[in-house]
């Protein structure tokens, strides 16, 4: 992220390689007062994140083909990207939990998880954002 760019709180970055989960997160987050945008993987959220930089928030799944949502967050942290990180999945490892935890996720959601979770989650970091807080 160029110096100086500005992470907005509301714009957060769906990925998800299931297009049904996608659509029901961004419907979700847009109807509580959040910009929402989705992909279906990994590369095509660093492609995303690297032409915009105003993502605050990226919530992705575990397991996905191609780049899992921890070799994003792997990815992502190697270019000291600003962006918060909540990964989910129906099923988290031992392993993949620590890794997901020492490379700086957020939070790690067990699906299935209730929307009111996430939107929780989300709120947390958007009131730390605007307040100028790192998590």
């Amino acid at each position: 992220m160029a110096p100086g760019v500005r992470l907005t709180v509301n714009k957060i970055l769906v990925v998800d390689d299931d297009q049904e989960s996608r659509n029901l997160l961004c419907e979700v987050l847009e109807a509580n007062g959040y910009t929402a945008y989705a992909v279906a993987d990994g590369q095509a959220a660093r492609e995303v994140l690297s032409r915009d930089g105003e993502y605050r928030i990226v919530i992705a799944d575990l397991h996905m083909p191609h780049e899992s949502g921890l070799e994003l967050l792997r990815k992502l942290r190697h270019q000291n990207s600003k962006q918060e990180i909540i990964l989910m999945s129906s099923f988290i490892s031992g392993a993949d939990r620590e890794a997901a935890k020492a490379l700086g996720a957020h939070a790690l959601l067990d699906k299935p998880f209730q929307l009111s979770d996430l939107l929780r989650t989300v709120a947390e970091l958007a009131a730390q954002s605007a307040i100028g807080i790192s998590p």
